[in-house]
């Protein structure tokens, strides 16, 4: 397989404005119980099973259109699109690794996204145990595309925004903050701010070029 280069996307805070569970909700109309429940479960208030025990039943009927809808309603951070079509054109690899519901990240898909991968929950099971996706399985996923790639670990640049993506931007040495937490600027190569995620993608091109590494102001 010829080389490439791989880049990896957290979704919620990064591709996302915000949480994808929280924009299903709001598009069925219960916003605020399911703003809650995410405020909490942040707050650490609520396990990641509590979460997903409160937030199911806040989706009973919905539907793939519903699903379809809250997807293209959603409050995407600018260029995404650009970016996947950029990534494509120079014949390298996109995968996006979120928490949130793979039926929502695989949507993502469609705009360009070679892999996707989220937490494997189903809207009309709710008695269904959760296969969360973890940190680690963040780090697992990423490591195990490098080896199907035939890349090194330079050839790779993560992108988030929060202590879900600790461990990967700790393992691997190029990583872009956006918008990130305090405790992820610890960590990140370089970090962006702002509301374009063409200006953190420009970011990881000039890593992957070798530009010198400007640590995240704290």
């Amino acid at each position: 397989m010829a080389r490439t280069h791989l880049h990896v996307f957290d979704m919620d805070g990064t591709l996302l404005r915000g949480a994808a569970s929280v924009e299903i909700a709001r598009h069925l109309g219960t916003y605020e119980e399911a703003d809650r429940i995410e405020q909490a479960w942040l707050r650490g208030e609520i396990t990641d099973a509590g979460f997903w025990e409160r937030m199911l039943p806040l989706w009973a009927g919905m539907t793939e259109a519903d699903i379809d809808a809250a997807f293209a309603a959603a409050a995407w951070i600018d260029g995404v699109r650009e970016v996947f079509s950029d990534i494509r054109r120079r014949g390298e690899h996109i995968a996006v690794i979120s928490q949130s519901p793979h039926f929502f990240v695989r949507r993502l898909e469609g705009w360009g996204a070679h892999r996707t991968y989220g937490t494997d929950v189903v809207p009309h099971e709710p008695q269904r145990e959760v296969r969360m996706l973890t940190r680690q399985h963040k780090v697992d996923i990423t490591m195990t595309l490098i080896e199907e790639l035939g890349i090194t670990e330079k050839e790779c640049v993560a992108y988030g925004d929060s202590t879900s993506d600790t461990l990967l931007f700790e393992r691997l040495p190029y990583s872009v903050g956006v918008n990130c937490s305090p405790l992820l600027r610890e960590t990140a190569t370089v970090c962006f701010d702002g509301d374009d995620i063409r200006g953190a993608y420009e970011l990881g091109r000039q890593l992957l070029e070798g530009a010198p590494a400007v640590r995240c102001p704290t």
